[in-house]
């Protein structure tokens, strides 16, 4: 009751900069230690001095990618969903939101194994596998869809989890991912001689560790959703409910993946200095995007806590200073990165060529960061509040623009333009974001002053 009562108390009574301070920074500090998570698989590959291993691993990232959406269609859906109805008392129903998101997740990894098994060949050619690297490719592919139910189960129900408010065990889950994962990896990958199986069966054991603690926590720990487990079933309406959030995941995760290959083949076009510029350019940036990340996704429950109360004082309190937050994290870094731009990209390399191709494709990328964690933000306030149509069109419109986007602006601008199309579709989608939100800030000002006045 008491861990009930604390992490509630964050989301209901706290100082903001208090709530925040709870919600955000273990987030942050997760999605940190995440960055490692995703290296170590490369790092025991690259032991083996195979570059036809390593090569397999990256081409089937994209399946990651999709098993990792599958979790938040029914982890985000489903638990911003539990958030709003906490906020109202009714816990019985957000335990059947729970039970649903948590056997939901299960079939669809399932599923996802059988189809798998039938379409690997095509998918594994739709992934650019050449013949040296097709049939590391496919034993990866192979083994990670076989043994998906277990990372899509964990992202579902780390999501629940947050939905508590609980970011510190959120944290403490990614942790235990990291963890087993540094010890699973050299075990599979050298130990047995496994090779890429061994590392995408090593990512699904290390998902299943992190997704039994979360359900531990769930369990035992709180008395929100404890026994979650004995539901499944939902009314078509619930379910609907947990969709029209939860589906914007899928969407964008299928046109991030699009994204990423549009940009490789245009970036390959230019040749290896061009694309390795983009590879290091992307790791320096990753660093303000995953802490404003972190703190809009742990403000996510706040949010809708507070719209589910309602409390739209104290809403409109948090969107305010995570607005400044961001901006304040944004700006910072992108000021000192850009001032010091050639020393910091010369720490990863000593060719002049590169270098001078790489910093400009920082610059770029610095642009985009700082309307990123505002695009992030917005979709954020959407999804908590289960605003539907808004989260759909920014979670779709950033991969729809940036198809014609990438191929005007090369055919204009030839390498120019390459470098400089994601930043006009983070720029673009960013001003969409602002208009969406402006309406929705409007309801919430009528609302508010509608239950100020009873």
């Amino acid at each position: 009751m008491l861990k009930k009562l604390s992490d509630q108390y964050y989301l209901e009574e706290a100082p903001i900069r208090k709530m925040m301070m709870h919600l955000s920074i273990p987030m942050m500090i997760g999605m940190s230690v995440g960055t490692i998570y995703n290296v170590i698989n490369a790092y025991f590959i690259g032991m083996l001095h195979n570059t036809h291993m390593m090569s397999a691993i990256t081409l089937g990232l994209p399946i990651f990618t999709v098993l990792m959406a599958l979790g938040n269609v029914f982890g985000v859906g489903g638990g911003t969903f539990i958030t709003r109805l906490i906020s109202q008392n009714e816990t019985e129903r957000a335990k059947k939101i729970a039970g649903y998101t948590f056997y939901g997740s299960l079939i669809s990894g399932i599923l996802f194994a059988i189809l798998a098994f039938f379409i690997v060949d095509p998918v594994v050619s739709g992934l650019g596998a050449d013949q040296m690297t097709y049939l590391f490719t496919k034993q990866y592919v192979l083994m990670l869809s076989s043994a998906g139910f277990m990372i899509i189960v964990n992202f579902a129900l780390e999501q629940l989890v947050r939905a508590l408010g609980a970011s510190k065990e959120s944290m403490y889950g990614i942790f235990i991912a990291t963890g087993l994962s540094l010890i699973l990896d050299p075990l599979l990958i050298l130990g047995f001689g496994w090779h890429v199986a061994g590392a995408a069966l090593a990512m699904a054991l290390s998902n299943l560790g992190s997704a039994v603690y979360y359900i531990y926590f769930l369990e035992k720990r709180s008395t929100a959703l404890s026994g979650f487990m004995k539901h499944f079933f939902l009314s078509v309406r619930e379910q609907l409910e947990i969709y029209k959030i939860g589906m914007a995941e899928l969407f964008q995760s299928a046109f991030m993946i699009v994204s990423t290959l549009l940009l490789n083949h245009f970036a390959i076009f230019y040749g290896d200095d061009v694309v390795a510029g983009f590879g290091i350019a992307l790791r320096i940036v990753q660093i303000p995007e995953f802490l404003t990340m972190g703190l809009f996704l742990g403000l996510i429950p706040f949010f809708a806590f507070n719209y589910g109360k309602p409390n739209f004082k104290r809403l409109k309190e948090g969107i305010k200073a995570a607005s400044g937050w961001i901006a304040a994290i944004s700006i910072l870094f992108v000021g000192i990165v850009y001032i010091f731009r050639t020393p910091i990209f010369a720490l990863f390399t000593e060719d002049k060529e590169l270098l001078s191709v790489g910093t400009l494709i920082l610059v770029a990328m610095l642009i985009s960061a700082l309307f990123n964690g505002f695009a992030g933000l917005f979709m954020g306030i959407f999804q908590a509040t289960g605003q539907g149509i808004p989260t759909t069109i920014l979670a779709v419109l950033q991969g729809v623009l940036y198809i014609p986007i990438i191929f005007i602006l090369h055919m204009t601008f030839g390498l120019q333009g390459v470098i400089w199309s994601m930043t006009v579709t983070e720029i673009i989608t960013c001003l969409v974001g602002v208009i969406l939100f402006i309406p929705f800030l409007f309801r919430l000002n009528k609302k508010s002053i509608a239950a100020h006045e009873a």
